[in-house]
């Protein structure tokens, strides 16, 4: 049996997509909930840190899997004030000042 042109261009479509580290899948759902998953699955292919965020939280919403340790240490190393050396002491005063 012959190829055909069409067969060919969708080999064709399908190898130039895994070469970006795309593939093209089929899922059942509402028909309401169309445009939502196509934009969901839009910005989860621009694979940048926005895209990672919404991944880890569809990820930890659909699998029920429990909120990973360190998050809040990860935070805060992640702070634009790492390394600033703030003086973080406090006066040790107790009680309130006299009025006068």
């Amino acid at each position: 049996m012959a190829d055909t042109a069409q067969k060919r261009a969708t080999r064709n479509y399908r190898s130039r997509l895994s070469k970006r580290g795309m593939a093209r899948f089929e899922v059942l759902g509402l028909d309401a909930d169309r445009d939502l998953i196509r934009s969901l699955a839009r910005r989860l292919a621009e694979g940048d840190p926005d895209a990672a965020r919404i991944r880890a939280a569809v990820r930890q919403t659909v699998l029920s899997e429990p909120p990973g340790k360190g998050g809040i240490l990860a935070a805060l190393r992640r702070s634009p004030l790492v390394g600033a050396d703030l003086n973080l002491a406090r006066s040790r005063e107790t009680g309130q000042r006299p009025a006068m």
